[in-house]
């Protein structure tokens, strides 16, 4: 006989009906945001009386004093896991190798944050015995078929799902029913805002119009404009075996490495994106980003790649990177495909060692040395014309 299937949770109907223990714990995924805090008011009208709220630390500063006041205003407990490095290397570092970029508009980023996050919240619901993991996600948001994919790639057991997939709440309503319980502060955010420490990505709200719209300068924070703009400077980026593995010839951790060009290399304006992202359905939305590390980490990579790999191999590999992208927008990074595609690039990988030495200034940045530790590249062209023959 076949397994029952695992309950979907579409609506906020689905939350206060019978199909869910609300005496059992319940995991939410919890940033701190509109979406996430209104989730936890709502959970406690509908009667659950043991939520918890699971928030994972990626790099984007949130205010952990913030949150546990959020949490404790609403009865919930925090649960805030330090999940960096794993992001850095297990997700951040197997795009760059894949070049993930999004029909060469944008970098992607939630597409690689959300089966991490998923991953951990389900962690965290079988250990509590949880009788269901709730998220967030909007019906015109990418991230309700990455949580809900890796969920179902995860295998997982128990109701899952977001109550705004059939639901949806106007922000008026949830910041009017928020301010009653004592939670003001979150009707002063005028858009949603997705950070990680390879991108803060900002979308609806005053950027939902793709035919207008203009991001308010104080939300940027590794690209925001300075009263006296930094003078310029070099910096040599390193990879070892198709890792970045230093700055200026100083060894560092890939988060250390990551946060640092973000701050060196946003100074300079470097790494602003926008772009339009489909929806299941055909139609678009709008995301606009700040990503100075990604900007400088990709471009150093295919530097690198194509200083090593012959050509026909980095053709293929082309293809195969925005099918990889494909998978991952998608939900489903933990799929065959993927993680096939990820075997060809990581073998790739393994060849790209070097350094490239960038001149950033205000907007841009151009290379000044490209060094492999086994180039294909000719460095005396006359030299090579004269000996090619005996070749």
């Amino acid at each position: 006989m076949s397994a029952e299937p695992t309950p979907r949770i579409r609506s906020f109907a689905d939350l206060a009906g019978p199909g869910i223990d609300r005496h059992r714990p319940v995991v939410t995924l919890f940033s701190g945001g509109l979406d996430s805090t209104y989730l936890l008011h709502r959970l406690a009208e509908a009667g659950f009386t043991d939520v918890h709220a699971f928030s994972a630390d990626l790099g984007a500063g949130e205010d952990a004093d913030e949150l546990r006041h959020t949490t404790e205003q609403l009865g919930v407990r925090l649960h805030l896991v330090d999940a960096r490095q794993t992001f850095a290397d297990a997700f951040v570092r197997p795009a760059i190798a894949a070049q993930a970029v999004y029909l060469d508009t944008h970098p992607v980023s939630s597409s690689l944050s959300r089966p991490l996050i998923a991953r951990l919240a389900l962690d965290l619901a079988e250990e509590l015995d949880a009788a269901a993991v709730v998220h967030t996600a909007n019906p015109s948001q990418n991230t309700l078929r990455r949580l809900n994919g890796a969920l179902r790639l995860l295998d997982c057991r128990v109701a899952y799902g977001s109550p705004y997939d059939l639901e949806p709440v106007d922000r008026a309503r949830k910041t009017r029913e928020l301010e009653a319980v004592g939670l003001p502060h979150l009707s002063k955010r005028v858009a949603s805002v997705d950070a990680n420490l390879w991108c803060r990505e900002f979308e609806s709200g005053v950027l939902d119009d793709p035919e207008e719209h203009t991001v308010p300068e104080h939300l940027y924070t590794w690209t925001a404009r300075r009263a006296e703009p930094p003078a310029d400077e070099t910096v040599e980026i390193t990879f070892t075996r198709g890792t970045p593995t230093a700055l200026d010839g100083a060894p560092l951790p890939l988060t250390t490495l990551i946060d640092t060009l973000n701050r060196r290399a946003g100074a300079h304006g470097i790494g602003r994106y926008s772009g339009l992202e489909h929806l299941p359905g055909g139609h678009k939305v709008l995301e606009l980003r700040e990503m100075p590390a990604a900007a400088l980490l990709l471009k150093t990579y295919r530097h690198l790649e194509t200083a090593t790999l012959a050509a026909e191999t980095v053709r293929e590999k082309m293809h195969l990177e925005q099918l990889w992208v494909r998978e991952a927008l998608e939900g489903r990074w933990y799929g065959e495909l993927r993680t096939a595609c990820d075997a060809f690039i990581a073998g790739c990988a393994a060849r790209v060692t070097g350094t490239v030495r960038w001149h950033l200034s205000r907007g841009g940045a151009q290379t000044r040395a490209i060094r492999a530790e086994e180039p294909l590249y000719v460095r005396d062209r006359e030299e090579w014309e004269r000996t090619r023959q005996a070749r």
